[in-house]
């Protein structure tokens, strides 16, 4: 029983329609503005795949060609890529180092929040004590 989707030429509206049999969309016409002027649009699908081809497909050297490895965003978007090609969530960890990829314009900017002691980056008033937990900062008079 498919679902077809088609745009109607008189309204432009994108519109899905269900049929009980293959090859019945004969006739059809738009649910919105009742027209049969209707061009059939191509859906997306999805295509089962086994964790081999899964693994061959992101060893595929052009699935790196948009890689700038000097820019952490893009690196940030490459990683995210891989974990949704894989079909699982980051676990926490992956998931921080990942936003912290996307917060900085630079890698030498990720360098020095290390240097500093943490992967965020301070807030205006605060500071860092030495076992590395953010408390506020005094002013002496």
């Amino acid at each position: 029983m498919p679902i077809y989707e088609y745009r109607c030429l008189d309204c432009q509206r994108r519109v899905s329609i269900f049929f009980r049999r293959m090859g019945a969309d004969e006739g059809a016409t738009c649910p919105r503005c009742g027209s049969s002027r209707l061009e059939r649009l191509y859906s997306r699908f999805a295509m089962v795949r086994s964790e081999e081809d899964r693994l061959e497909r992101l060893a595929d050297p052009s699935n790196f060609g948009d890689l700038d490895e000097n820019d952490p965003k893009s690196l940030a978007r490459f990683m995210r890529r891989m974990t949704q090609e894989l079909g699982e969530e980051p676990d926490e960890e992956l998931e921080q180092a990942i936003e912290e990829l996307e917060r900085a314009e630079s890698f030498e900017e990720l360098e020095k929040r290390d240097e500093e002691g943490g992967g965020e980056p301070k807030t205006e008033g605060e500071t860092e004590s030495e076992e590395g937990t953010k408390q506020e900062a005094t002013e002496e008079a």
